[in-house]
């Protein structure tokens, strides 16, 4: 199995988050393609960056999307994308998967309208770029839910969560009058957003299902209904073959192997797989 197939495969079963993270990559691999080299920062078409210019967004409404998976550089993206996986982690040890996707659109939609709205009351025009507002709903969604959670920090050893995310807070705090003032702004409202999130969530409403569904409608209207012409159906009353039997055997028997896999990559990880089950769950995925 080469590097190919195997990224190929983790992409298959590595779950929502890691998709996320595949997604951003492949977007900001994307953005080379408009890369205009000034100052040190990406130049991004206007249809891809969230302006806070009225002129600009109402008229490509679907920036206030795209933005949360374009990157300004290479550390930009580095940063965001280890700051991802922690977090998503941590939410997806409580909640699903369909949460998760909700949650990280919700979130980037409500911080790009509240820089947007921020910047315009400010007179300031600015784009913006970035997921980490959607990352930040992600980590402060956790801490909400379960802020006395222990954290094993490397160097440091075990803390609480809370006080992971409120350094984090507080930093965008105090940097918020210094410098990459917007940044900071759907920092801080992505945080609000992942708060009001888990608090809706517990007393019975899922903000999520309204991405859910809106995701299922489309999948449905593209999805081709299976058409079965007519056949003639003959019943056959003789007892089932040997050949019947030994089919059923063996499909049960390659469904044990992929849970048994599957299990092992739950418990070690992916890598710790041998290169056979690499190739046999490869195989099976298709």
């Amino acid at each position: 199995m080469n590097i190919l197939d195997d990224l190929k495969l983790q992409y298959k079963i590595g779950g929502i988050s890691l998709r996320l993270i595949y997604w951003n990559i492949a977007c900001f691999l994307i953005s080379l393609v408009f890369y205009q080299f000034s100052l040190g920062q990406f130049d991004f078409p206007n249809w891809l960056e969230l302006s806070s210019d009225p002129n600009v967004f109402l008229f490509r409404p679907w920036t206030f999307i795209t933005y949360a998976f374009f990157h300004s550089s290479f550390l930009h993206l580095l940063f965001n994308m280890m700051v991802l996986n922690f977090a998503s982690q941590l939410f997806l040890t409580f909640f699903t998967q369909k949460q998760y996707l909700g949650l990280y659109i919700l979130s980037a939609i409500f911080a790009g309208i509240t820089f947007a709205l921020s910047y315009y009351f400010l007179n300031i025009s600015a784009p913006i770029v970035g997921a980490s507002a959607a990352i930040m709903a992600i980590l402060v969604a956790a801490t909400t839910y379960q802020p006395l959670m222990n954290v094993r920090l490397l160097l440091i050893g075990n803390v609480k969560l809370w006080h992971i995310t409120g350094v984090i807070l507080i930093l965008d705090l105090m940097q918020l009058r210094l410098d990459n003032t917007g940044g900071h702004i759907s920092h801080l409202a992505g945080a609000f957003f992942g708060f009001i999130y888990i608090k809706l969530l517990q007393n019975g409403t899922d903000l999520s299902i309204i991405v859910s569904r809106i995701i299922d409608f489309f999948v449905n209207l593209f999805r081709k209904s299976p058409t079965t012409p007519f056949k003639k159906v003959h019943k056959n009353y003789q007892k089932p073959t040997e050949k019947v039997t030994s089919r059923i055997v063996t499909k049960d028997k390659t469904q044990q192997q992929i849970d048994e896999i599957l299990d092992k990559i739950s418990q070690s990880g992916y890598d710790c797989l041998t290169k056979e089950e690499k190739e046999f769950l490869f195989k099976a995925g298709k």
